[in-house]
């Protein structure tokens, strides 16, 4: 009996932490040239690229990039998030022998 339970609790929470960021995706009308998106958002955005491409696909509204933004600090907090998320990090890991 545990172990068929095991299996759907896993996917409940793979689900659930694929539902989540989708609540914080550019383009979503939370930033304005009022109140534009920052370093943090720029990071967070940058970290859930992948997830916003693939919304972006079945949402026009949906953007991996926040067009309202507070400039290049934003830019930054964007460009450090996709380089140390998608293997940026693996240009000082040693190679094994």
């Amino acid at each position: 009996m545990r172990r068929k339970v095991l299996p759907a609790v896993m996917i409940l929470l793979v689900a659930v932490m694929l539902l989540v960021p989708a609540g914080c995706v550019p383009g979503d009308g939370s930033h304005s040239a009022g109140k534009p998106a920052g370093f943090f958002w720029g990071v967070w955005h940058g970290w859930i690229a992948p997830l916003s491409l693939i919304i972006g696909l079945f949402n026009k509204s949906v953007r991996v990039y926040e067009a309202s933004n507070a400039g290049w600090c934003y830019d930054f907090g964007f460009y450090i998030a996709i380089i140390s998320g998608f293997g940026g990090l693996s240009l000082f890991r040693r190679k094994k022998r």
